[in-house]
């Protein structure tokens, strides 16, 4: 948190709870897309005649890797970079760190600052936890989330995190408060 002044118990407690939605609770490094048909309905560019078949079927305990990959690919297909949904760029740029970084600009951007090849080696934020750490706070710090928490805007920095559709917000205030609280901020 010091590398990207993240250096407030504001700042602390919105980025801890942040990133503890975004991780799964500090458990996960590389986003799922095991989701349930209907659960599809998040990301919009995947089709709504698609969902059904390539959602978590029925007597299914997780999604095939295969059909994860398409889900991915046309989540993530065509946009911040990526290739369209056949170049495969929405399954290699899926969310990894922390953060869950997401899409080729962010990799390359991720990269750049961090000084390693995150376009050519995007697994490293999901296999070496110190670079799975500094990428969510060169997120947080490159987009303005330091900001944000200094305002109380906790809500803005879910909508620079996440995108306007505030997905897991209640969790992610529910996290939050601990946060502050832990801190002595509450």
């Amino acid at each position: 948190m010091s590398e990207f002044a993240i250096n407030t118990p504001k700042r602390q407690a919105a980025f801890i709870a942040q990133i503890g939605h975004e991780s799964g609770g500090f458990t996960q490094l590389v986003e799922s897309f095991n989701y349930a048909p209907a659960a599809l309905a998040l990301f919009s560019r995947v089709p709504a005649l698609m969902r059904e078949k390539l959602g978590r079927q029925p007597g299914e305990k997780a999604v095939p890797l295969e059909r994860q990959q398409q889900i991915a690919n046309l989540a993530y297909g065509g946009r911040y970079g990526n290739g369209d949904v056949a170049s495969g760029d929405g399954w290699r740029y899926r969310g990894r760190g922390l953060k869950q970084v997401t899409f080729r600009d962010n990799y390359t951007a991720a990269g750049r600052a961090l000084g390693v090849d995150l376009v050519t080696q995007p697994d490293l934020l999901a296999t070496n936890d110190t670079l799975a750490a500094r990428s969510a706070g060169w997120f947080w710090k490159a987009n303005g989330c330091n900001e944000k928490a200094d305002a109380g805007d906790f809500a803005g920095t879910t909508r620079i995190i996440n995108g306007p559709a505030m997905e897991g917000q209640d969790k992610r205030v529910a996290l939050w408060a601990a946060a502050k609280s832990a801190i002595g901020l509450a």
